[in-house]
């Protein structure tokens, strides 16, 4: 039990370390990063809708 205590202190060590970003972002580099996340979640959908669709075919 104590190496899971130790390894719960060291990640909630680095979560703390790194819980505010330090990299400034422009508007332009917010906008892009909003953009691809919804091109991946339009991708991750068309994705699901083709394997739904596909699985009655298989029958």
């Amino acid at each position: 039990m104590r190496i899971f205590t130790q390894f719960s202190e060291k990640i909630r060590e680095i979560n703390a370390r790194y819980a505010k970003p330090k990299v400034e972002m422009s508007p332009a580099i917010k906008f892009s990063l909003t953009g691809l996340r919804i091109y991946l979640l339009v991708l991750v959908v068309l994705l699901l809708y083709k394997f739904i669709t596909l699985i009655p075919a298989g029958n």
